[in-house]
């Protein structure tokens, strides 16, 4: 009831204050009616209308075109003070004067409603937007949320089975050797058996401690902190020191090395390139049969130096080929031992360096090429 009687109100105020514009308009003019001509009351009149019409409403710059055109008439018309009008023309000019004022007002309160009309589909847009916006948020929040439990999942899967299979292996290497020491001997152990065992422990422990050494590059790389210690490096030595570094992993396949002639010296960290360059011979021996032949190849494209390491095994199927660069990514199709981390570091290195990666089909389509570049660095 409150809320009807408030705008009651208001209705009131915008009508009389119309009105009583026309009004005093019209007491202050026919005060001075000697020294101005009906012309000038017109306009006068014509002005307040549209004020009406642009800040009262369209119904109150009408109801202030009627009494504008009736003080017209009455006071400023001839004969004054009466309804009636004598001069023709003056009837022409009542006439017009009435029809402007209300196209006028009608005109004037049409832009003012398109306004109000302009404001509302923008606070409606602003808040389409604003829904948008948060149902945006939300659902990126919901995958990132859905990445967090895979990933949590796949590290998990990756401390149970790497951290877990070496310590069940140390564990019960070091209890059989303890158990063949001391008085109360449970097991009899010859000499070649316990280096076995201390061979196992050895093994399991370096794989433990590239497992630590994968989480730790793995999160610098992720969080901007690597610090590359770039000099002026061969291309050759590079992929040499690699090769060398992965000998054992590779002495049951055939290696072919195809470097171009004169390739120029790069700035990078040679360390860390050589690393990149092991870490896709590892994979090309562990996903290619024995005996098969892996192919190592070095070009100058343009400003950059392309290295490549072709194998002939299964190949990686077009699906997962951005996929793999993915920490702790396993094929299932072609599952094999490891921890899913070292071409997610190899990415970040070569990113780092300001070069790209990519997986490609391998020669004469068959197995799988992985090829990064790094520019071509004119001084340090």
């Amino acid at each position: 009831m409150e809320k009807i009687s408030k705008i009651i109100k208001t209705k009131i105020f915008r009508y009389g204050f119309a009105v009583s514009g026309i009004f005093v308009s019209a007491f202050m003019f026919e005060n001075f009616q000697t020294r101005i001509n009906s012309t000038t009351v017109a306009l006068a009149f014509l002005l307040w209308i549209l004020i009406s019409a642009t800040f009262l409403g369209r119904n109150p710059a009408l109801l202030a075109s009627l009494a504008a055109m009736l003080c017209f008439n009455f006071f400023f018309l001839p004969p004054v003070r009466t309804w009636t009008i004598s001069d023709p023309q003056n009837l022409v000019a009542w006439g017009a004067f009435t029809v402007t004022a209300i196209i006028a007002g009608e005109l004037s309160a049409y832009a003012r409603r398109r306004a109000l009309e302009a404001e509302k589909q923008k606070i409606e847009i602003e808040r389409l937007y604003n829904e948008l916006q948060d149902a945006f948020e939300k659902a990126s929040r919901a995958e990132a949320l859905k990445q967090s439990e895979k990933l949590k999942s796949s590290l998990l899967d990756a401390v149970t089975h790497d951290l877990r299979t070496p310590l069940t292996s140390i564990k019960a290497s070091v209890t059989t050797l303890l158990d063949s020491e001391g008085g109360h001997r449970t097991i009899e152990l010859d000499t070649e058996s316990r280096l076995e065992f201390l061979e196992i422990i050895d093994e399991e422990t370096d794989r433990l401690n590239n497992f630590i050494e994968g989480m730790v590059e793995l999160a610098r790389v992720e969080a901007g902190s690597m610090r590359l210690r770039q000099t002026f490096s061969s291309i050759e030595e590079i992929i040499s020191t690699a090769l060398k570094r992965a000998e054992n992993l590779l002495k049951n396949h055939r290696i072919r090395v195809e470097l171009e002639k004169d390739l120029p010296l790069v700035s990078v960290d040679a360390k860390a390139l050589a690393e990149v360059v092991y870490t896709l011979l590892d994979n090309a021996s562990k996903y290619s049969p024995e005996n098969s032949q892996i192919t190592v190849k070095a070009v100058v494209t343009g400003e950059q130096v392309q290295i490549s390491v072709n194998d002939e095994g299964g190949g990686i199927s077009p699906e997962i080929r951005e996929k793999v660069f993915e920490k702790f990514f396993r094929d299932e199709v072609n599952p094999v031992g490891g921890l899913g981390l070292g071409l997610a570091i190899a990415h970040g290195i070569i990113e780092s360096h300001g070069g790209k990666i990519w997986i490609d089909t391998g020669e004469n389509e068959k197995g799988a090429k992985i090829i990064f570049t790094v520019p071509i660095e004119k001084e340090l």
